[in-house]
């Protein structure tokens, strides 16, 4: 089974800037080509999950009920354009929180390999897309090929400081899309 296993906020949607949140849904801005790279990934058989560090409800930033919204309407707009999710999964906890799902950790993404009901996957068959190092590391971590996209919060030019190395680079999803479908 193929999955890919997706950052949201400067992947999906335009990234806030450092230490700002997407607080309601009229921030909520697609990243150009997203879309269209999604519906691409579906149709050539990937199963696609959202898996986002959220912790600006459980700083009081914006409310569940929010995130919620956000969330729905997201999948509307991509359910418009045949980019079916199979699901999404955030972490609300702070880091001092020390759960089991805030990324790096891989508690969200075992969760979501859950749903599908199968008893095992192939993670190589699985990709990690993030704008972070911390996005890097959680694929790495649960043995996943990943893709750092330069859409977001990450800069090529940060290459050295950088803890782990990611599989692949990509501008943002659409070339990601092309990495994945070339070497999936």
């Amino acid at each position: 089974m193929k999955i890919i296993f997706l950052d949201r906020d400067g992947v999906i949607n335009r990234y806030p800037g450092d230490y700002r949140y997407v607080t309601r849904w009229q921030e909520f801005k697609f990243l150009k080509g997203v879309k269209s790279a999604l519906k691409r990934l579906v149709q050539n058989g990937y199963k696609i999950f959202i898996i986002s560090n959220q912790a600006g409800v459980s700083k009081g930033i914006f409310t569940k009920e929010s995130l919620d919204e956000i969330t729905h309407n997201m999948l509307k707009e991509l359910e418009k354009s045949k980019a079916n999710i199979e699901g999404v999964f955030y972490c609300t906890h702070r880091q001092e929180d020390n759960c089991t799902c805030r990324k790096p950790k891989t508690g969200l993404l075992e969760k979501a390999v859950k749903t599908l009901g199968v008893k095992k996957i192939v993670k190589k068959d699985c990709f990690f897309i993030g704008d972070t190092i911390r996005d890097i590391q959680t694929g790495k971590t649960f043995g996943c090929r990943t893709i750092l996209v330069f859409s977001g919060n990450e800069k090529p030019q940060n290459k050295e400081s950088w803890a782990i190395q990611p599989d692949f680079t990509a501008k943002d999803l659409s070339e990601a899309s092309r990495i994945i479908l070339r070497h999936g």
